[in-house]
């Protein structure tokens, strides 16, 4: 059986959800995360499906072990994770979701036992696995590059987007205008490049810089060195509501990462009718096409060029919210869904 590859299941419209009798889904990646948003939203689209949980992370060093006794002890017909975790010791069929190779491609020596893993639990997995599904024409040829693993048993299933992401809502209005950032503070962030950039505009008076989550030590740190103490301001937002509000009252998204499989941030502020500043490397310009302003994310001086010209022109801000909005409207959670259910499907039978 031939498998589908990235471009056949890329403009899925219309599905007939196939039943799911004996699929085991693995629920414990539901979480205010990228991977977390994706397992949360296949999962309530697919109907009949069956939920794993456990009592520990699916990211648990002893996962893929533990993982594998329990598959034999409930005999699944497939197991299937919207993340990169795969069972050790179980004859049985699965499917798994590797959305990118960040914990490879960025240099971080926090995440050196994540590279064993990578290289020791994964990428054998991806041979033992009936496909492997990930998010972006990028991450898919990555995948087989650095897998040694034929591309048609890799499928993009792509990302989705959906309410309360869209210009209708509130707005959050704290009395001054704001440039908005959503996502960790990790490495490949990119936070102390882009706090640079935002300093170097001479915008501090007149616009401020909203950052998503707390601050550590670090991020602090930079930000006194910035003087930019006064015109950052950290928010937490809870729910799905409060970030899109946080979305719809930004002059822009600014989001440029070193490195994403795919970029929900973006797509999300798209959908809000945002104008969204990223990189021009990975899968970022896949995900925004000509609807972002890209810049190279390794140069300040690109960053901040980018970020005066949207403070500046109400052109270039009109654009990409024209742009971004008929951008966003490409990409909705049921087709997501969709592909990754014939997936399971298929592997299944």
């Amino acid at each position: 059986m031939r498998a589908t590859g990235a471009t056949d299941l890329l403009h899925t419209t219309e599905y007939r959800m196939p039943a799911m009798a004996g699929v085991l889904y693995d629920t414990r990646w539901f979480g205010n995360h990228g991977i977390g948003r994706f397992a949360q939203e296949v999962f309530q689209n697919i109907p009949g499906l069956m939920s794993f949980e456990a009592g520990r992370r699916p990211v648990h060093p002893f996962d893929p072990w533990l993982l594998g006794l329990a598959l034999r002890r409930i005999r699944p017909r497939l197991y299937f994770s919207p993340g990169y975790n795969s069972p050790l010791g179980w004859p049985g069929r699965y499917v798994f979701t590797l959305h990118d190779l960040n914990h490879l491609c960025v240099s971080d020596n926090s995440n050196a036992l994540k590279r064993a893993y990578y290289q020791r639990i994964i990428r054998p997995a991806c041979h033992r696995a009936e496909f492997v599904l990930t998010v972006s024409v990028y991450s898919r040829t990555e995948i087989a590059r650095w897998a040694g693993l034929s591309a048609e048993r890799i499928v993009n299933v792509g990302n989705g987007v959906g309410p309360p992401f869209c210009p209708e809502g509130a707005t959050h209005e704290p009395g001054y205008p704001y440039f908005l950032y959503v996502g960790s503070h990790k490495a490949h962030k990119n936070l102390p490049r882009l706090l640079q950039a935002y300093a170097r505009t001479g915008l501090r008076k007149h616009i401020r810089m909203l950052i998503t989550g707390y601050p550590d030590k670090n991020l602090l740190s930079e930000i006194d060195k910035l003087s930019l103490r006064n015109a950052v301001v950290f928010c937490c937002p809870t729910k799905n509501e409060d970030l899109a509000d946080l979305y719809r009252g930004a002059l822009a998204l600014l989001f440029p990462s070193l490195y994403e499989g795919f970029g929900l941030p973006p797509l999300e502020a798209m959908a809000c009718g945002t104008p969204v500043l990223t990189s021009n490397v990975c899968a970022l310009p896949e995900t925004v096409q000509d609807a972002g302003l890209l810049v190279d994310p390794t140069r300040v001086e690109s960053i901040a060029e980018g970020i005066s010209a949207l403070a500046e022109s109400n052109e270039l801000r009109g654009s990409l919210r024209t742009k971004g909005l008929q951008r966003g409207r490409e990409f909705t959670w049921q087709n997501t869904a969709a592909r990754a259910a014939e997936i399971i499907q298929r592997a299944a039978s």
